[in-house]
């Protein structure tokens, strides 16, 4: 009878195939039409579940990995729940080096998720020995039978979503995609998924989403890594300081860069204006999009499509935390689009 049951085998095949989601009200005075990319629909809500289920697989093909492994990596979040994730079911230990600056409900999520997890200060240079990068190379060196990830350096990243990503959006608009908008960390998904589409069309101009505080836009109009931009910033996920070897910067014409108080708002705006439960980078990407708008990027025939990264349950002590956003300053920001929230306590 089992064989008559029309289920999935485990969990990891529900990854990819996210749908398409036509974005109504928030765009409303730019021109063109736009669509986010629901990447929270995969299972571990963020794309990052397509990277860690395909280079998990490319390592165990290889003989790499096998039962009883450890698997080491170095993440704001979402890659470290997606690796944890696909640990579980393919029976490996998960050592996770993460950022200070994910959010607490990140971090309660990895450990949910029977990862060990280390703790590392968000404002060091990238070869401080307490760095998640320095961490979590020192952690595999340390610990037998382990394998690093690095997604930050891992060409996989960008070949996951050549794969998969990139073949979706182009069955999704009938190839009439005329740009693409997607935040750029460790740069694999806006360089995989641009790799495939510009193959198929040339024409088709890839806008990456930087911080401020972040050298990735300067490096692509330069070659030129400038320490003296890099500063603290709120975004996870989004931006570096440092430039990484999985983002291929030939694949993407330009970068915008947004700052955290405008890209919080944007994601609040989203959940209230289109009812889609929206995390920072899906803020920042859709705060991308307005200023692209305002500079008159786009026009009535413009086909856009804007990556939304991951799910608005990841930032609940942050960007949708009152509290949170006037200790930031946020709330008082002159550019502030979204209200408080609005609660009432009876009784």
């Amino acid at each position: 009878m089992k064989d008559k049951i029309n289920a999935c085998n485990n969990i990891l095949e529900l990854i990819g195939n996210t749908p398409l989601v036509e974005l109504n009200t928030v765009t409303a005075n730019i021109s063109g039409s736009f669509y986010a990319k629901l990447e929270a629909f995969n299972p571990g809500h963020s794309s990052k579940d397509r990277i860690a289920a395909f280079i998990i697989e490319e390592a165990e093909r290889k003989g790499i990995l096998t039962k009883g492994n450890t698997i080491i990596e170095t993440t704001s979040g979402n890659t470290g729940f997606s690796i944890a994730m696909v640990s579980i079911i393919k029976g490996y230990e998960c050592v996770l080096a993460v950022s200070s600056k994910s959010s607490k409900d990140k971090i309660d999520m990895l450990r949910a998720m029977g990862a060990t997890v280390y703790v590392c200060p968000a404002h060091v240079s990238a070869e401080d020995p307490r760095s998640y990068y320095e961490v979590a190379k020192r952690l595999h060196e340390e610990t037998k039978g382990s394998v690093y990830i690095n997604q930050y350096f891992n060409e996989l990243n960008i070949e996951a979503h050549y794969r998969t990503t990139g073949p979706e959006i182009w069955e999704q608009t009938n190839g009439a995609i005329t740009h693409l908008v997607a935040c750029s960390g460790t740069g694999g998904t806006i360089s995989g998924i641009a790799r495939f589409l510009k193959e198929q069309n040339s024409d088709i101009k890839v806008i990456g989403v930087d911080a401020f505080g972040s050298v990735l836009k300067k490096y692509h109009e330069t070659g030129e890594l400038d320490i003296n931009e890099i500063y603290p910033y709120r975004i996870e996920g989004l931006g570096k300081n440092l430039i990484p070897g999985a983002t291929d910067f030939k694949t993407i014409d330009a970068f915008v860069k947004v700052t955290d108080a405008e890209s919080a708002h944007m994601a609040r705006a989203i959940s209230k204006k289109e009812g889609i439960f929206s995390g920072y980078t899906c803020g920042a990407a859709m705060q991308a999009v307005k200023q692209l708008g305002e500079q008159g990027e786009f026009d009535k025939n413009s086909i856009v499509v804007v990556i939304f990264p991951d799910h608005g349950s990841r930032y609940m002590s942050k960007i949708y935390s009152d509290q949170w956003m006037e200790d930031q300053g946020f709330l008082n920001s002159s550019n502030s689009v979204e209200e408080t929230q609005k609660v009432q306590v009876i009784g």
